[in-house]
């Protein structure tokens, strides 16, 4: 199977200008290594930093590109390597491989479950419903699809009293930070075709750039072995959010090599 690379640099849902310049700098590592140019989708705009309904209207134009992108690429059969700037781009992304690959299952890096609803949110920010809204918890106009079932949930450490109770009412597999990474991961995929969502602050705060800090993540080394299990299974893409260029909004530019090094296991995979 193809590989298909794609860098989304639109707006959604931001609290600052710098995950989408880390988008593009993840899509141009990738293309020095590879040689592959990656379809670009939005143009950058300055955050907005308001509540989820503003941000998702302001936003809705260019998610819908994203998601028109990665059905072009799933409808192809092809593999899709994503740079997709805030979580609240899987609003689009995940409902296309939900369409595409009904058996696969989610593996959802990240210091959030991102699995609010705009009803339970106490923030009222668009990314902490990213996940909830593929799920059909709450209609963001982008589609549904995914079955609570095929979440597997890795890293959380920052959970909202309705995420609790919704983890443990549908038995959604939440492996810790301190837990046994690889046989969590291995009972919990159990042999399903694998998409992955990684948010870097799913990272111990300093690795990398990142909007929100939470102590108590991952090393990279832990999430080598992560991506180790992941690819021994039939993997149909994964999408890297959150990745901020600078430390600062005046800061030097941060490479992502580091971070793309132990995602190496996935990336290094040429088919599904």
């Amino acid at each position: 199977m193809s590989i298909a690379y794609t860098v989304f640099q639109g707006r959604a849902g931001d609290h600052n200008d710098l995950a989408m310049p880390g988008a593009r700098a993840i899509g141009e590592a990738l293309e020095r290594k590879t040689g592959i140019q990656p379809v670009v989708v939005g143009n950058p705009e300055p955050a907005l930093n308001i509540g989820w309904r503003d941000e998702l209207d302001a936003a809705m134009p260019a998610l819908r590109q994203v998601q028109a992108r990665f059905d072009e690429v799933f409808a192809s059969g092809g593999v899709s390597i994503a740079a997709t700037s805030r979580c609240a781009v899987s609003l689009a992304t995940l409902p296309a491989v939900a369409k595409h690959h009904p058996s696969a299952c989610i593996v959802w890096f990240d210091s959030h479950a991102d699995l609010n609803t705009p009803e339970a949110t106490t923030t009222g920010y668009l990314g902490g419903l990213a996940l909830a809204g593929p799920t059909g918890l709450w209609e963001s106009g982008l589609g549904t699809g995914l079955g609570l079932d095929r979440i597997v949930l890795v890293g959380q450490r920052d959970l909202d009293p309705f995420e609790e109770d919704l983890i443990e009412r549908h038995a959604i597999p939440h492996i810790k930070p301190q837990d046994d990474l690889v046989a969590g991961l291995q009972k919990a995929i159990a042999g399903r075709p694998v998409y992955v969502h990684l948010d870097c602050d799913v990272l111990n705060p300093g690795i990398v750039p990142t909007d929100y800090v939470h102590e108590g993540g991952l090393s990279l080394d832990d999430l080598r072995r992560c991506c180790e299990v992941i690819a021994q299974h039939p993997v149909i893409g994964i999408e890297i959010a959150e990745f901020q260029n600078s430390w600062t909004p005046t800061g030097e530019a941060v490479s992502p090599q580091l971070l793309l090094d132990a995602l190496q296991p996935i990336l290094s995979k040429r088919q599904a």
